[in-house]
């Protein structure tokens, strides 16, 4: 089994900036692509950033040049730096972890975290 556990949410002002932490433990051979998304109240949830093992990275249009995603294969963490924050921005957000192989020839399975609130306002 594999668990997420993110870290570093957390009440900010607009402008402000927050790092999220998202490290996977458990049985790991390897993780195809690690990712971000997000779920504001009333809406659906949406992908923020995600980075493949190689360092291909892709982002939301809305987050473009403010948040920045990072990730340390050896300690299977994925990190999300957000800068210039807006209360658009407000929303629990999610870990994912695609693509978890147990062993080398082991089937990919995908998994979530618990989500941490990240609440933008003065």
């Amino acid at each position: 089994q594999v668990q997420l556990v993110e870290s570093g949410g957390g009440l900010v002002q607009p402008g402000g900036s927050l790092r999220l932490s998202c490290a996977a433990s458990g049985s790991i051979f390897s993780i195809n692509a690690m990712g971000w998304y997000r779920q504001a109240p009333g809406k659906e949830r949406e992908l923020v950033a995600g980075i493949t093992s190689g360092g291909d990275t892709n982002y939301a249009y809305s987050v473009k040049g403010r948040f920045t995603i990072s990730r340390d294969n050896a300690k299977n963490t994925v990190y999300l730096q957000m800068n210039s924050l807006k209360p658009e921005d407000t929303a629990v957000y999610y870990c994912n972890a695609a693509g978890v192989r147990a062993t080398m020839r082991g089937y990919g399975m995908d998994y979530w975290g618990k989500g941490t609130l990240v609440t933008v306002s003065s």
